[in-house]
């Protein structure tokens, strides 16, 4: 029976390896509008050996991959476990769990989640609703982004909604249709160059504004054949790792520069994009701390309201949307949209483990 109301954690591991996110949600149904609460929320950082691990597992065999999808799945639920006893949550109706992508091939019918292995029910001893993608994949879809149904049900008053995570994605209706695709590597690049700097990341983009933009490096980036291509459309880190970190390390160039550079592209990328250049933008993700990144965006798009919400809904969007697509896989109602990821049809994605 479908209930109106659901208590419920959003579990969130991107690409940009800030850590997982949990958050602690409050959904309401009332004639056919949902809305939301976020209540306790965190990031738990990953330490060094496990960014390490991480960064690493593209090129795993798959011995590797099925011994460290056990250890990550033994990670997540002492994770999440914690999490519940340090907030003292109670009567939870499921936890919904995104997993961290370690390989994403669709066009070869396969993309990878660890942390979604069926002993994650009996470790938290909770219902998980996990492992969103495959079956978007095995129906000839991309299996992302699947944020975009959560965009249409919890934020349709924006024209657009767009994150900046270790990726950028928009979302956004078009005859009626909700439209969505990866636009290119974002953190994923930032980060990786900031590392060489010793750092985490470039804090509010303030080393890139230091640079020079190398207009070489801008038109080979922007000339690349991923942003020629129609949407669906998808990037898993096998793209930077393969495509645009070689042919940035070409240019014998300052990180301050490859930093520049690459953030024009970004702006550049995101403007081109958007069918509409106006209206308002909804931006979420690690992203939406980068000023310099905000400021080019805004350059790029003069009469975009670009609009960055409270720190909960910045920091915890996806985490929040990952928990609306399990609450809907357990209604057995549609959470992957076939107009977003290319799959045959309309579905309702995921799987229960009950523990």
């Amino acid at each position: 029976m479908k209930k109106d109301y659901y208590n419920v954690i959003g579990v969130m591991s991107g690409t940009s390896l800030d850590g997982v996110d949990l958050a602690h949600i409050q959904f309401q149904i009332k004639d056919s509008k949902w809305t939301f609460k976020i209540l306790e929320c965190e990031t738990i950082s990953y330490n060094s050996n496990w960014i390490s691990v991480l960064k690493t597992a593209v090129d795993y065999s798959e011995y590797q991959l099925l011994e460290l999808n056990k250890n990550y799945t033994q990670l997540l639920a002492s994770i999440i476990t914690n999490f519940i006893k340090k907030h003292a949550l109670k009567n939870l109706d499921a936890v919904c769990s995104h997993g961290h992508t370690i390989l994403h091939q669709p066009q070869n019918g396969f993309t990878l989640q660890i942390g979604n292995l069926p002993e994650i029910a009996k470790l938290t001893q909770q219902k998980v609703v996990c492992d969103f993608r495959v079956q978007d994949v095995q129906l000839g879809g991309q299996g992302a982004p699947l944020v975009p149904i959560g965009d249409r049900i919890l934020f349709s008053e924006y024209d657009y909604c767009m994150n900046l995570g270790g990726f950028s994605n928009v979302s956004f209706e078009e005859n009626n249709t909700r439209i969505a695709f990866d636009i290119s590597a974002v953190n994923t690049v930032l980060n990786f160059y900031a590392n060489q700097l010793g750092l985490d990341y470039d804090n509010k983009g303030q080393i890139s504004r230091t640079g020079n933009c190398n207009v070489n490096l801008l038109n080979e980036l922007n000339t690349l054949d991923f942003y020629q291509k129609k949407h669906p459309k998808s990037l898993g880190f096998e793209f930077v790792k393969e495509i645009i970190l070689p042919l940035i390390d070409c240019y014998p160039i300052s990180i301050e520069d490859k930093l520049n550079t690459y953030t024009e592209h970004i702006a550049i990328q995101i403007a081109l994009a958007l069918p509409k250049k106006k209206g308002s933008m909804l931006t979420t993700g690690g992203g939406a701390y980068n000023d310099f990144l905000i400021e080019r965006i805004q350059f790029h798009l003069p009469e975009m309201n670009v609009i960055i919400p409270s720190k909960k809904i910045l920091e915890f969007k996806e985490a929040l949307i990952f928990a609306l697509l399990g609450v809907l896989k357990m209604r057995e109602e549609v959470n992957a949209l076939q107009s977003v990821t290319g799959a045959k049809y309309d579905h309702s994605s995921g799987i229960i483990y009950n523990y």
